[in-house]
């Protein structure tokens, strides 16, 4: 599978190249419907297998038992696995700016360092903090010492919205910005991913499916489990409601994702299915450094992967998702993230 380089010297760091696609490990925590540690671990296996080197985590997906079983199967890796884990902290406390304080880092860092059993994590993002805190000197004044302590080797930011990205990307020390990037939301091609191409700031695209809707399996009947975030975050009641079908309300992401499937159809790669071409279009975008994928089979992480190798999207295509964005789905998300 192709590298591209997330983690680069230009911003301060040891330089890290890693998988184009990685592994996105929400569903293995929690909030995606019950994953037992076995299938859990069967997906990483199929992962690893297929070339995945990047996986993304958080402190707070399942309580930490995320991090738990990535850093147990790490433990049963070759020293050389090549590896690179990102975590997110920052979300085990409210997300008011008066929380996001020195101590609050070494508490948060400690304890994924204990999760993962790791004595420096490899990058660590703030996980979608408060506006005030992506623009507080003292956010990046205590994530440099961490750098500096050996805590931490890189950090970087998850953000909901393009003016926090690009805010984080001025800042000289930001190795990473995670966004939201699929066909469904098109928003930081803008000007995030240019910024981040000229600052050498490596772009984590996340939700690429946005929540499952680009696979094209979902139609009217679909209903998922009551522990799913979707089913009990379609109104945004438990967090910001763009991490859930990216924001695009339920019937409108349908209709927009029964278009989707008939343009990978006529213009994607032979023999891709929807959700591989979703992925692709991402993955292949200027400036994007990985994109992360959920899966809760093995087989669906092996599928995932294999979006990594396809050729080329056509020109046709690019443009199919853009008058699909454009006729379906920008009214509902453009100006607000």
């Amino acid at each position: 599978m192709q590298h591209r380089t997330l983690i680069s010297s230009q911003r301060g760091h040891e330089q890290r190249d890693v998988s184009v696609v990685g592994l996105g490990t929400w569903q293995l925590g929690a909030d995606w419907g019950e994953v037992s540690e076995a299938d859990a671990r069967e997906v990483l296996q199929a992962s690893y297998d297929a070339g995945v080197r990047f996986l993304d985590t958080a402190d707070v997906y399942g309580d930490g038992r995320s991090e738990r079983v990535l850093g147990s199967f790490l433990r049963d890796l070759p020293a050389d696995h090549g590896v690179t884990v990102a975590t997110k902290m920052g979300r085990l406390a409210a997300q008011e700016p008066e929380n996001y304080t020195m101590d609050a880092f070494r508490a948060w860092t400690d304890r994924s360092r204990e999760n993962l059993g790791v004595d420096t994590l490899d990058l660590v993002q703030l996980h979608c903090p408060p506006t005030a805190t992506v623009e507080d000197d003292a956010t990046y004044e205590a994530l440099d010492a961490l750098v500096t302590d050996g805590t931490i080797a890189a950090y970087g930011l998850s953000v909901e919205t393009v003016d926090q990205a690009l805010a984080a990307i001025a800042r000289p020390h930001v190795a990473s910005i995670q966004i939201i990037l699929n066909a469904f939301r098109l928003k930081p091609l803008e000007a995030v991913l240019p910024a981040a191409r000229e600052a050498g700031v490596g772009i984590i695209a996340r939700v690429p499916l946005a929540s499952g809707l680009l696979s094209g399996r979902y139609d009217a009947s679909t209903t998922f489990a009551a522990d799913d975030h979707r089913t009990f975050n379609r109104d945004g009641s438990a967090f910001d409601v763009g991490e859930t079908f990216s924001g695009v309300p339920w019937e409108t992401g349908l209709a927009a994702a029964q278009e989707f499937t008939a343009l990978v159809r006529e213009h994607g790669p032979e023999g891709a299915t929807a959700a591989q071409a979703a992925i692709a279009w991402v993955a292949q975008l200027d400036g994007v450094s990985t994109v992360i994928p959920g899966a809760r089979s093995a087989d669906q992480a092996r599928a995932n992967a294999a979006a990594g190798e396809l050729p080329a999207l056509s020109s046709a295509f690019g443009d199919g998702v853009r008058r699909i964005y454009d006729e379906r789905v920008r009214a509902e998300v453009h100006g607000r993230w």
